[in-house]
């Protein structure tokens, strides 16, 4: 772990930090990095979704629910 210092408006900081429901300013940071990391990298993952192509057998392969899922309807 790297050790930074920087500054960073109280105020900003404060309003991230409750309403991310952080408990600290280092966490409340953390979570912010983690949240521009994924939101920037979201755009990337779409295109590779949209850009998948899949065999006959993938298409029509049967659906399997998650352990612990209800069923669809109830």
């Amino acid at each position: 772990m790297v050790v930074t210092s920087i500054d960073i408006d109280p105020g900003e900081l404060r309003t991230a930090r409750e309403l991310t429901g952080a408990s600290s300013n280092r966490e409340t940071v953390d979570l912010a990095l983690k949240t521009l990391i994924a939101v920037r990298s979201q755009p990337g993952a779409v295109e590779r979704i949209i850009a998948r192509r899949f065999t006959d057998d993938q298409i029509d392969a049967p659906t399997i629910a998650p352990s612990g899922a209800q069923p669809s309807g109830q």
